[in-house]
């Protein structure tokens, strides 16, 4: 592929930004156009979370495949091996100690959450703001709580604690293995919270209400969001009218019993 001068040394400009090759960048852009056409403004799942919270943390689905199907997102690894962020078609592993990494497009994930980001809405938010404040204004900024949308919120936070899990040999249930979490606090850092707000009527397939991933600009803190509070933020929301998901077909997934109520557990490990 050619590009004229001008568009060229944009691109290369933007390599240099971003840190992201030009291919990348290229790919990314064409992702997103083709993503635009009647019917794509989808939400893409590479299994549902139920499989993780009974403890089936292995699935042969590479990031390779999830990134066919969006730009944007968070989930994790095979055998839980920490939290990702995948921000602008960049996947990012927060180890359970703490460190960041870029990912190769080969590894695996037993869960995944992504879409092509485009926001329909942006709100300059300028006003300190605790946890329980900002959660509540990003709710009131969802038109209805019957769909689904993908967020990301880049500013400036007064204080940030997250969490991340360690890689897990034997696949005990995930609120088992919460309790075990690393938790990092980290204050007045610039960053990016991503992620999905999903109905409560989905909620065997996605974590119901907010699910969010922090990543800071410097790549030195990141994890699942537990608490935080704002100092100044910028706001952009999709709306999402629709879900894609596979389903695994190893034999741990195929042979489970998903018929108890996780509810419990579920908001014990992720709240």
């Amino acid at each position: 592929m050619t590009f004229d001068d001008d568009l060229g040394r944009r691109l290369e400009a933007r390599a240099r930004a971003t840190g992201v090759s030009p291919d990348e960048i290229t790919a990314q852009a064409l992702r997103k156009f083709l993503a635009e056409a009647p019917g794509d403004n989808a939400v893409y799942l590479s299994a549902p979370l139920n499989a993780l919270v009974e403890g089936i943390y292995c699935d042969d689905t590479t990031y390779a495949q999830v990134k066919r199907h969006g730009d944007f997102g968070i989930g994790t690894f095979n055998d839980l091996d920490g939290e990702m962020v995948m921000l602008d078609g960049r996947v990012f592993r927060i180890g359970g100690d703490g460190a960041i990494h870029t990912v190769d497009e080969s590894v695996k994930t037993p869960f995944a959450c992504v879409c092509h980001f485009t926001a329909h809405t942006v709100e300059e938010i300028d006003r300190p703001l605790d946890h329980h404040g900002l959660m509540a204004l990003l709710e009131d900024l969802l038109p209805s709580r019957n769909m689904l949308y993908a967020i990301r919120v880049d500013g400036l936070f007064s204080r940030v604690r997250v969490r991340s899990v360690a890689r897990q040999e034997e696949y005990r249930p995930l609120v088992e293995v919460a309790r075990e979490q690393a938790e990092f606090v980290r204050e007045d850092v610039k960053g990016t919270l991503a992620g999905f707000w999903t109905p409560s009527f989905l909620a065997s397939v996605s974590v119901p209400g907010w699910h969010l991933h922090f990543l800071s600009d410097d790549l030195k803190t990141g994890g699942h969001l537990l608490d935080c509070a704002s100092t100044r933020m910028t706001v952009a929301l999709q709306h999402v009218p629709r879900l894609r998901m596979d389903l695994p077909v190893t034999l741990d997934f195929l042979t489970a019993d998903f018929t108890r109520d996780m509810k419990k557990d579920l908001d014990e490990a992720e709240r």
